[in-house]
């Protein structure tokens, strides 16, 4: 019997062209993709994804802000991608966010662990962690930061004192034009140092401007092709030189540095005078048992994150500003003389007169409105079955992403007008 059909085996495999086989193998894989990423019959819809990639190949990372307006005038607002095995539902609109992060927050508690972070940072930090290990590490760290100043008078100083230090930075430059991202990045990095490290540095220091740009280029680096296609595919991509590669050196250069500075607070540490987040986190350790998420590894992790989270979005915010200001030449007017006219010439800025400069305080959150720096916010991931707006969100199905950008005239307006979109940039609102 075995040898009947081990030659009967042999004579399909003999008789089967190579041409044949290959075809059969791509139906099959064709086929298997299709089983794999069938969805429900309400599930959210989307443009037409290809096998295997998705919807990788339907837009540029880069700009992906900017073509999500297109896709909400022609979908609505709750909008479908998949990039390879990642399913991502996008939601728009003040309401349905308000809907699903707040009324339904439990539905979208975690966070998804995309390949790429990963890979840097497993399950640790504060940004991308889930469950236990997000509540105990987010936790200390509000309790950590208001101990160190936030919220309070002591870090309005530190702010002041930095401001005088950038402006220093800028009147060398003798009224020429000159690049303000660094100078910028320095002075708001500074303010994280304060709290984290205990100290700040001179913006000529080798090592901070080496962390800056460390920061600088993990920041413009995940968002490229490759580094999406990593996530796709990480098991290849793994093996493929590329910017990808690039993100990870620069992270681990970023760790070691962390790391160091970690060290250097060993030396001279004292758990009954914390001066900074590390030696609060050290002390932290030394209490916590042995299933607790706080580790060494931990720390760095949350360190870089303070970093990656509060460096670069309000360096961005404020070159927003500079940029708007310099667009709206009357509204800087106005601004400035209204700082002038409240505060003068010779006195620091301060919390004390914001009720006294409401022209100003409106300028600054127009600009937050227009220069939005996170437009889909950080993803969270479906934990539960769910039914959004009509639509069936699957468990583990896919993320879900907050579309804020702020030229959709959906963010603050009811969803049916989700679909009437600006066409061209928005004005500065009077």
């Amino acid at each position: 019997m075995l040898s009947t059909l081990g030659s009967l085996v042999s004579a399909l495999w003999t008789g089967l062209h190579p041409r044949t086989l290959l075809l059969g193998i791509v139906a099959f894989l064709f086929f298997a993709d299709f089983l794999k990423k069938r969805r429900p019959k309400n599930y959210p819809p989307g443009p037409w994804r290809l096998p295997f990639v998705g919807n990788l190949f339907s837009f540029k990372v880069e700009q992906l802000s900017v073509q999500i307006q297109e896709m909400v005038k022609k979908y609505g607002n709750v909008i479908r991608l998949e990039l390879g095995d990642m399913s991502m539902v996008i939601l728009t609109g003040l309401p349905l966010i308000k809907e699903a992060l707040v009324h339904m927050e439990n539905n979208f508690l975690d966070r998804p662990l995309y390949p790429i972070r990963e890979h840097v940072f497993k399950k640790n930090g504060l940004i991308m962690s889930s469950g236990l290990v997000w509540k105990e590490q987010r936790r200390f760290a509000l309790m950590t930061l208001r101990n160190f100043g936030l919220g309070k008078k002591s870090l309005e100083e530190r702010i002041q004192e930095e401001a005088q230090h950038l402006n220093e930075e800028m009147e060398k430059e003798g009224g020429q034009p000159f690049d303000t991202h660094f100078k910028i990045n320095n002075a708001v990095s500074n303010i994280i140092c304060s709290i984290t490290f205990g100290e700040r540095f001179e913006y000529h220091d080798s090592q901070f401007q080496e962390l800056l740009k460390l920061l600088h280029d993990v920041i413009h680096l995940e968002p490229t092709f490759q580094c999406q296609l990593y996530n796709v595919f990480p098991s290849i991509m793994k093996f493929i030189p590329g910017p990808h590669q690039t993100l990870f050196s620069n992270w681990e250069r970023l760790e070691l540095f962390v790391s160091h500075m970690i060290e250097n607070h060993k030396k001279d540490w004292n758990p009954e005078e914390p001066r900074d987040f590390i030696d609060a986190y050290l002390k932290e350790m030394t209490m916590a048992n042995t299933t607790s998420s706080f580790t060494e590894q931990n720390l760095i992790c949350c360190t870089l994150d303070l970093f990656f989270a509060g460096t670069e979005t309000t360096s961005s915010t404020l070159r927003w500003g500079l940029l708007y200001m310099a667009l709206y030449p009357e509204v800087q007017e106005k601004v400035h003389a209204e700082i002038d006219s409240v505060i003068g010439r010779w006195q620091q800025p301060s919390m004390a007169f914001r009720e006294s400069l409401p022209y100003t305080n409106a300028v600054i959150h127009e600009i937050q409105r227009m220069g939005n720096v996170v437009p889909l916010n950080v993803p969270r991931e479906v934990t539960v079955d769910t039914n959004l707006a009509g639509y069936h969100l699957p468990k583990e199905s896919g993320h879900a992403l907050e579309n804020s950008w702020p030229r959709l005239s959906c963010s603050f307006s009811s969803l049916p007008s989700c679909k009437n979109l600006p066409s061209g940039p928005q004005a500065m609102r009077n």
